[in-house]
């Protein structure tokens, strides 16, 4: 800055700012879009909460209203709030960012529909078994069914909690239950999120490979049509999945790395 003439030096504050709104708005559209739609969505959700455009009644999992008063957004919406910003959303968010998109910048790259059709089918039995289960919000649940498909999905990479606790990956949504029931939380939601998971895990990747085994779980064609696209671009730089947490908790490596 020359402080005898006041301006800043390259085009002055507007122009850094520019730059900056520029680099974030890279950074963001860089995130594979089905991660990018569901965090922003959370995110929004939440910041409409805050500024008390929406209340959580709103947008809770209610069956009687959703079936017999027709509040068919309900579904969708008690997967998108996380509770009122603080520690418990901002560590579900981080968890949410950073295995969404592993997940689909990993096993699931190139294959958008297929992950899409993930999401609906891991909404749907989580909506089936919330019929039965007194939950009103079911998005940490959601969570913790991408942290175990991917976990299962990357056997041999090496985590640390918290700088106290060395596990291989399959172990870690088992951590973060542990590490809910240390808080006080109620482990409902996680076993919940574990157990769809599991189903889902278990349909496409072990079933399938069994002597005898088929594949039961089959991406309609309209998701394809709509989803995938053929063209894969150059430039994309995926989300490395050597480094699965990115903070103190979930950091790890691969073994023999």
């Amino acid at each position: 800055m020359d402080w005898r003439k006041g301006k800043w030096g390259g085009g002055g504050p507007a122009a850094v700012g520019k730059m900056a709104y520029q680099s974030l708005r890279l950074e963001y559209l860089q995130i594979p879009p089905v991660s990018r739609a569901y965090t922003t969505a959370c995110v929004l959700t939440t910041a409409a909460v805050q500024l008390e455009l929406i209340t959580p009644f709103q947008l809770y999992f209610n069956p009687e209203l959703i079936f017999k008063h027709f509040q068919i957004w309900r579904l969708i919406t008690n997967f998108l709030f996380f509770g009122p910003v603080g520690f418990n959303f901002l560590f579900n968010m981080i968890f949410l960012y950073r295995y969404c998109r592993m997940l689909e910048e990993g096993s699931f790259r190139g294959r958008t529909a297929d992950f899409v059709f993930m999401f609906l089918f891991g909404g749907f039995l989580m909506t089936l078994f919330g019929l039965f289960v007194s939950l009103v919000f079911l998005g940490q649940a959601f969570t913790i069914m991408l942290v175990y498909v991917w976990s299962r999905r990357n056997p041999y990479v090496r985590m640390n909690f918290f700088g106290l606790l060395n596990f291989q990956a399959p172990f870690l949504p088992w951590v973060l239950m542990g590490f809910s029931l240390l808080l006080g939380n109620s482990i409902i939601v996680d076993l919940l999120g574990i157990a769809v998971g599991h189903i889902y895990f278990f349909l496409e990747d072990v079933f399938p490979n069994q002597p005898g085994g088929i594949r039961i779980l089959k991406t309609p064609s309209i998701l394809k049509a709509i989803f995938d696209t053929p063209d894969e671009d150059p430039n994309y730089n995926p989300l490395p999945e050597e480094r699965p947490g990115g903070f103190a908790w979930g950091e790890g490596q691969r073994l023999g790395g």
